[in-house]
């Protein structure tokens, strides 16, 4: 008589085959009839010309509880000897020790019509091998545009979002300790203005382009002035005539054309991610006739190791290793689902959740049937 002991359980395999996704499209289909809400011009279109300009810089955070740096990342020893050596203070690269110091990239956005003795929030981030920043202090660092010149100087404690405790590989680690912001931590040294008196026209610019909001758009303008001021030039733009107008001035102008409101419509599109399984809908999204068959195989493979030794004060047999192997398959029947015309992807995904259909498998399945012509909406995939 024999003992079995486990010495491992669960080694376990599992393989799904997709069998398919079948779309049967009717020929016939009706237009889908995007729905209007009214939003304010301010909320969908920009100015051209009045933009944020983005700012990048370089420098040291200093002050690390030895979260710093380590001798490996030679720059932050070079960095930090050039800026002693701008202090007046001379040493050799090859005899720091920078435990306490990180080198990190600094970003920025300037605001349009900004001037100097503005303050801006700046972000930071570890450009070495730094463990965390936090409790770290950036040194005055110049933030220069695109352009090379330097438009902002920052510096001030970070503010992190999270923190990296622990030693010894047993470290916790909450959000991300390499990323600070120091609020109002840079100070606008150099104007950025937008010089708008020499504006002969101000063209908004639409952030989702669609010649039939554009259109809109120019006519409620041209409503507002009594006059036929603005033209849609293409699917995102549309420019007003200033002196046409009559305002006393651009901002007057632009404020005035801002407060509007319009009727938007809402593209029919289709966001969906692969990697996470999130799809989001926007605007009257619908289906013609479609007919969906659904089915899945399952093969369930698990493989237990087990030891096989005598009984206990026995004088005969030997200890041996034994693997036990078990196959399941469980082949369930296909379960279909079917859109009448007019239907919409949500009424599609309710569908689909009923027959127990994964967010995975909608999202093979919406590709299917946009293959087959049957989704009246952009499908677009992240």
């Amino acid at each position: 008589m024999r003992n079995f002991f486990y010495d491992s359980v669960g080694v376990r395999l599992k393989h799904a085959l997709y069998l398919g996704v079948v779309g049967l499209v009717s020929l016939s289909s009706s237009a889908a009839t995007n729905p209007e809400h009214p939003v304010l011009l301010r909320d969908v279109t920009d100015v051209e010309g009045v933009r944020d300009n983005q700012l990048v810089g370089y420098g040291l955070v200093v002050g690390l509880h030895g979260t710093g740096d380590t001798q490996q990342t030679y720059f932050t020893v070079q960095t930090l000897a050039n800026a002693m050596k701008r202090l007046g203070v001379q040493i050799s690269p090859t005899q720091v020790v920078v435990k306490n110091v990180a080198a990190v990239f600094i970003t920025a956005s300037l605001p349009p019509f900004v001037r100097a003795g503005s303050k801006i929030d700046v972000t930071v981030g570890s450009a070495g091998d730094a463990k965390s920043l936090q409790g770290g202090v950036l040194i005055l660092t110049s933030l220069r545009g695109p352009d090379g010149q330097v438009y902002a100087e920052a510096q001030g404690p970070l503010a992190l979002g999270g923190y990296s405790e622990g030693a010894a590989g047993n470290i916790r680690a909450v959000n991300h300790p390499n990323v600070g912001r120091i609020p109002e931590g840079g100070i606008v040294e150099r104007d950025a203005l937008v010089d708008l008196s020499h504006f002969r026209t101000v063209s908004f610019l639409l952030r989702n382009p669609d010649f039939n909001t554009a259109q809109v758009i120019s006519g409620t303008i041209n409503k507002e002035f009594n006059s036929p001021v603005a033209t849609a030039i293409d699917s995102r733009t549309i420019q007003v005539d200033v002196s046409a107008a009559g305002a006393s001035s651009v901002p007057n102008l632009i404020s005035r054309v801002q407060g509007l409101s319009v009727l938007v419509h809402s593209p029919a599109k289709v966001v969906i991610n692969e990697r996470t399984g999130t799809i989001v809908m926007g605007g009257s999204v619908t289906l013609s006739p479609v007919s969906v068959l659904h089915g899945s195989l399952s093969i369930e493979v698990e493989t237990i190791n087990t030891v096989s030794q005598p009984n206990a004060f026995s004088n005969t047999g030997t200890t041996q290793a034994v693997t036990n192997t078990t196959v399941a398959v469980n082949d369930a029947p296909a379960q279909s689902i079917r859109l009448d015309n007019g239907a919409n992807v949500d009424d599609l995904i309710r569908g689909l959740h009923a027959i127990g259909a994964t967010s995975h498998d909608i999202v093979a399945i919406l590709q299917a049937i946009k293959s087959s012509g049957g989704l009246q909406a952009e499908l677009e995939v992240i």
